[in-house]
């Protein structure tokens, strides 16, 4: 798979992080791991749902960095969605961000448009756009539920259909919307879950 040459560079830049991550953040993604490797040996695609309340920020970014990170370590039976407690927009700066770190988008028009985000030549583009996480175009057995904020973590103690739910919880980059810190703030976040992707498919890959 030939990947856009930003794409790489962000990829790169994202394994370089790989050391800065905590035991203990290490610890919430060895359970992603643990699913990803038995949905494996059972001969199942590994399906993750990354939740958040909006659906707009950081549960796009887990789905885009997800399905980026699972092909380049060539794990092929991994499939990524995203949802929210609640449908609203994929927020204009996650676009922005992921465009600057390489990603090509295509966008449709509306209040809730469909952004189509390719990575590679040849490759199908990752579909996005905000939906609640039981949409039909999820899911809705044998998933990974992966929490990405508290609110939506607290709002569903209990994710219908899921497999496993995993409370991986990031910092809301809208606290810097609005301000000059705000381009580099979601540029950070994208980075950070880019990293941790990165470390959880290099995980499993070490196991194939």
């Amino acid at each position: 798979m030939k990947f856009y040459p930003i794409v790489e560079q962000s990829i790169a830049t994202a394994q370089g992080l790989i050391p800065q991550i905590s035991s203990v953040r290490q610890q919430i993604l060895q359970e992603i791991v643990v699913y990803l490797k038995g949905q494996r040996l059972a001969n199942k695609p590994a399906e993750l749902v990354f939740i958040c309340t909006h659906n707009s920020r950081r549960s796009h970014l887990g789905q885009v960095w997800g399905k980026v990170m699972a092909d380049f370590y060539q794990i092929e039976t991994v499939l990524t969605y995203s949802g929210g407690t609640e449908s609203t927009a994929c927020h204009p700066n996650t676009l922005r961000a992921l465009s600057t770190q390489g990603l090509q988008i295509e966008s449709a028009s509306g209040s809730n448009p469909l952004h189509q985000l390719s990575y590679a030549e040849s490759t199908t583009p990752i579909r996005c756009w905000s939906k609640k996480y039981s949409d039909a175009a999820n899911p809705d057995a044998a998933y990974a539920a992966i929490m990405t904020c508290g609110s939506a973590d607290r709002a569903c103690p209990i994710v219908p259909g899921c497999a496993v739910r995993i409370p991986c919880t990031y910092v809301d980059p809208k606290i810097s919307d609005g301000t000059e810190a705000e381009a580099a703030t979601y540029a950070e976040r994208s980075l950070q879950i880019a990293s941790e992707m990165a470390y959880v498919m290099q995980q499993v890959s070490r196991g194939l």
